[in-house]
């Protein structure tokens, strides 16, 4: 079995907009991410995406929908194909759930951002 600690997993790396891959059960893939500022707008066709913001404070705006504001210890599922952009008042650390290979700039194109998720090094 294995085991992750939260505090360690964000201590590991300093990037920004760079998930961690921490896990993997049942095609769904557990990503650490630290954010700061604000991501492109993108949807993801076929995935919900969940946030859970362990530290920080975190804008998911939806397009054409009221922003959904999420502080320490909350958590909101955006639905698949709901276009959207997270935007982190200052640096936030979030905790991602979604299928296997779901890239995080999701349908975006040109973004210049990381679509690519590094595993956690143990």
């Amino acid at each position: 079995m294995n085991t992750v600690d939260l505090e360690d997993a964000f201590a590991a790396f300093e990037e920004r907009w760079a998930p961690r891959l921490v896990a993997s059960l049942n095609g769904q893939a557990l990503k650490v991410a630290k954010l700061e500022g604000a991501f492109v707008w993108h949807s993801h066709p076929e995935a919900d995406e969940l946030f859970w913001v362990i530290d920080g404070e975190l804008t998911l705006e939806l397009r054409g929908e009221p922003d959904e504001h999420l502080s320490d210890g909350e958590l909101g599922v955006v639905p698949a194909g709901v276009e959207h952009r997270p935007v982190a008042d200052g640096l936030a650390k979030v905790v991602l759930f979604e299928p296997t290979g779901t890239e995080n700039t999701g349908d975006a194109e040109g973004t210049g951002r990381t679509s690519e998720v590094q595993r956690l090094e143990e």
